[in-house]
């Protein structure tokens, strides 16, 4: 392989890498703000402080993953863009909703929390709706019939669900008491609705799209692809042994919850990047068609090369310093 055939595949796992991190960091606390309305007002202070550290960040993840799309791979951004402006629009809205009612809950009068809380829950469900709406479309390479946007509307509704999973592992890990035991009811109630529609997207997809269906299921490979769907099984029940063992979360194996549902997203992204590898929209344009030239390549490889390091370190950094359980809410 050339360097100039590599530096697109460079590129185009930064951006994965970039998409799966955001995914997993920011789809926890995405997952906390639709927890937001089902706790009294102590509680709330506790869900927004188990995630003030990080939300901020997590999201500079995002801001990778579409720069390098932008800039590394811009007709396919401008294909990607044209057929999502509007689920774009709302994600984008439903992100500055949640930053504006992050800050404004605090330092509002208290006869304004409430509004704010609202206007927190709302752009978090906005935000993980219309994502789940771009996966779904991305993954039927933007189809407008009828069938595309079915498969969209159930992806919308099944992404929310599987970060209200996460969010609801994170505080099992950042909440003590009865908090924590409620945290362990609600990822008890997402669990099914999670797996279930997980099992439907993923006999969907190979059915909705022909070239799915042959790179999944041709022998041999088959059978070297079987450990994916099985090792998401085993994370499920494990997920569902603890969420039901209240004794397991006592003895501080709570963790196995957000772990094995980082495990299920992360396969689950594998799986996705097989099926539609070596395309970068599926069935119209692989990433090779899709970069800019070699020339601009190596001149964007160097910045690539700095800043990604620096992002890695920091997120490690900052969850390291601000590790172990949430205390009380404060600006001060």
């Amino acid at each position: 392989m050339t360097w100039a055939e590599f530096l697109p595949l460079f590129f185009l796992a930064v951006m994965g890498l970039s998409l799966l991190a955001y995914v997993v960091l920011d789809g926890y606390d995405l997952g906390v703000g639709l927890l937001l309305p089902l706790v009294n007002d102590v509680d709330k202070d506790t869900l927004i402080a188990s995630i003030g550290p990080f939300w901020d960040a997590n999201e500079t993840w995002l801001v990778l993953g579409v720069g390098v799309l932008l800039i590394a791979f811009p007709m396919a951004h401008g294909m990607v863009l044209q057929a999502l402006y509007l689920p774009v629009a709302m994600m984008l809205i439903g992100l500055i909703l949640r930053g504006v009612a992050f800050d404004f809950r605090v330092k509002a009068p208290t006869r304004y929390k409430p509004f704010w809380n609202r206007a927190f829950f709302a752009g978090s469900l906005m935000a993980s709706t219309s994502q789940g709406w771009m996966l779904g479309s991305y993954i039927t390479g933007f189809d407008p019939g009828a069938l595309g946007w079915a498969f969209s509307l159930g992806v919308a509704l099944t992404l929310p669900a599987a970060y209200v999973l996460l969010g609801a592992g994170w505080l099992i890990m950042k909440t003590e008491g009865a908090l924590q035991a409620r945290a362990v009811a609600w990822a008890r109630r997402a669990l099914w609705p999670m797996g279930t529609a997980l099992v439907v997207i993923s006999i969907a997809t190979p059915l909705a799209k022909p070239a799915v269906m042959a790179k999944w299921f041709a022998l041999p490979q088959v059978f070297a692809l079987l450990p994916v769907p099985m090792m998401c099984a085993l994370a499920f029940f494990a997920m569902r042994w603890v969420v039901t063992r209240p004794e397991v979360i006592r003895a501080g194996y709570g963790w196995v919850v957000f772990a094995n549902t980082v495990l299920i997203f992360v396969l689950a992204f594998f799986g996705l990047a097989y099926s539609i590898f070596p395309d970068i929209v599926m069935g119209r344009m692989t990433v090779w068609e899709a970069a800019i030239s070699t020339a601009s390549l190596n001149v964007i490889f160097f910045g690539v090369a700095i800043t990604l390091p620096v992002i890695i370190g920091y997120t490690v950094f900052m969850y390291r310093v601000f590790w172990g359980k949430a205390g009380s809410l404060s600006y001060k």
